[in-house]
């Protein structure tokens, strides 16, 4: 298929491009803005008028920024983000301080009229991330960056343009996607060569495909309110607040105490009023005024398939879990990252065809174990009933003991690593498998660890060849649009080995790890590798 400008086609005319992106949130925008970076033409198609207003999505963890990082936006979630540095896990006042005043794990929180027990996420991330703690930096505002970014750069979000029908043959996926779609001017044929559908967890992509969207709808109804003038919470911290019957986490929004505050509720259909006044008087949370207030039901549901024929699916239109450690938006952002870097690969002639089995292979894992963790956590402290209310409080007074001890061990590091999301690991065989050589490195399969030197080099959006603390041959056997080998100073957390030379792939993941034997590297193992990721050479 051809490339073609922004203008409406002509009558009966198909709009041309090369990837097709239904669904403009954070998921579909992020995908078509690291498409058109690596010079894919993608059309965004949203029946939205534009971004999100309302949103229940809040946080960017420290992965998520460093994929801003490489696309130039970092600063600009800086500058608009309030800073979450930890979360205080608190209970009512007199009998939390009065429980743990004597086990030290508990501090006096700047503007907080009680004790609490602290968290300190940016702590435990410290050198492992350059972004550690979290950003409050709420959907819609991730939309609007996302969204004029694209804008600015030549590729406008087609709003108020919502998906109709979707051809795509399975078994011919070279013959690529038409859909139709209805926009104030009527209907409008689009053809490419691949559709990502990024359109939530309704999502009429996966209705058109047919798919299973397997799991379960909780019991437990959960209320989420975006309030000023919270009074006796510090400003920068997240806060698990615990009940005689209620749970709820408030987010920080700003000065003035603008909080969002997201709580278990229990009833079908809350109403508004009863609702706050249960969390004033259960909860113990005062504030002044409500900006709006709303209800909904958690799921833990995951597509049968992430990918079929030359139809993708990303974000929640994939799989949706419990708002428990804010994972969903950021999960969704890695998709769309690591999706538009394997089809950019596959369309520069970098990566054949069969590598975009990958997608499924290295996202679904992921996407399954943060439902099987957070339907576990959820089940724990968040649905409803006395019993769960119980347990709850005694879970909350272990936890504000221990977990600010585990976490100043070396378990605090891995477990930042996990919230964080830049432990995530792809591999290269199936678990339970010998890896091969190029593949036992431990940092195969994950993010490249960031150093002081090689940011920059990350921000190319190339496969690249890296060393640490030596120099090594090129290998004759690597494709020349690989880059480098780039050797940079010794790692000084000791994860990237003098002795190796690492493959990075577009996305910042280690793709392979080779010995090196006098500057050299073994050609057999070189090509062993690439052939694996089947790139092109």
């Amino acid at each position: 298929m051809t490339r073609t400008e922004d203008a409406a086609p002509l009558e009966n005319e198909a709009l041309e491009t090369e990837v097709l992106v239904v669904g403009a949130g954070p998921t579909g925008l992020m995908a078509a803005l690291v498409l058109a970076r690596r010079g894919v033409r993608a059309l965004v198609i949203d029946s939205k008028e534009g971004p999100t207003r309302e949103s229940r999505a809040l946080v960017v963890h420290a992965r998520s920024m460093e994929i801003y990082d490489q696309l130039g936006l970092a600063q600009q979630v800086l500058d608009g983000a309030v800073p979450g540095t930890g979360i205080q896990i608190r209970g009512d006042r007199r009998e939390f301080g009065a429980i743990h005043e004597k086990s030290g794990a508990t501090e006096a929180e700047p503007g907080s009229t009680g004790r609490a027990s602290r968290i300190n996420i940016d702590q435990v991330q410290e050198g492992w991330t350059p972004f550690p703690g979290v950003q409050i930096f709420e959907q819609s505002r991730n939309e609007e960056l996302l969204a004029r970014t694209l804008a600015t750069e030549g590729h406008p979000v087609l709003w108020q343009h919502g998906l109709e029908s979707l051809a795509s043959d399975a078994d011919s996926p070279d013959a690529g996607v038409e859909a139709v779609v209805t926009g104030p001017d009527g209907p409008l044929r689009i053809r490419a060569r691949w559709c990502i559908g990024a359109d939530g967890a309704g999502s009429a992509v996966r209705h058109q495909l047919s798919l299973p969207f397997e799991g379960v709808t909780d019991d437990a109804t959960f209320c989420v309110a975006d309030v000023h003038g919270v009074t006796g919470l510090p400003e920068n911290l997240l806060v698990a607040q615990f009940g005689n019957e209620k749970f709820a986490i408030l987010f920080p929004l700003g000065l003035g105490g603008h909080k969002r505050l997201i709580w278990l509720h229990g009833e079908e259909h809350p109403d508004q009023e009863t609702a706050l006044t249960e969390a004033r008087t259960d909860l113990g949370i005062d504030y002044d005024s409500v900006d709006w207030f709303s209800a909904y039901r958690v799921h833990h549901r995951v597509a049968s398939t992430f990918h079929q024929g030359a139809v993708f699916l990303a974000g929640d239109a994939a799989h949706v879990h419990s708002p428990l450690g804010g994972q969903g938006m950021n999960t969704g952002l890695q998709d769309a990252h690591h999706l538009a870097h394997l089809l950019a690969d596959v369309l520069s002639g970098h990566r054949s065809e069969s590598a975009l089995a990958r997608y499924e292979l290295e996202r679904r894992p992921v996407a399954l174990t943060l439902i099987e963790w957070t339907d576990q956590a959820f089940g724990m402290i968040a649905r409803p009933g006395r019993g769960t209310a119980f347990l709850r409080r005694r879970a909350r007074d272990v936890m504000a003991v221990l977990a600010p001890r585990l976490l100043s061990t070396r378990l605090g590091p891995y477990v930042g690593g996990l919230l964080g999301q830049y432990r995530i690991r792809y591999h290269a065989v199936p678990k339970g498998e010998q890896p091969p050589r190029w593949a036992a490195d431990p940092a195969v399969g994950l993010r490249l660890p960031p150093t002081r030197e090689n940011a920059e080099g990350l921000r190319a959006m190339s496969w690249q060849l890296h060393t640490y603390g030596t120099d090594a041959d090129r290998p004759v056997a690597v494709p020349d649009w690989v880059e480098g080998p780039f050797a940079f100073s010794p790692d000084p957390w000791g994860r990237l080995r003098r002795d190796r030379l690492y493959l990075v792939r577009p996305d910042g993941f280690v793709a392979a790890s080779f010995p090196l034997h006098a500057g050299a590297a073994a050609v057999h193992e070189v090509r062993e590798a690439l052939h694996a990721h089947d790139v092109v050479g």
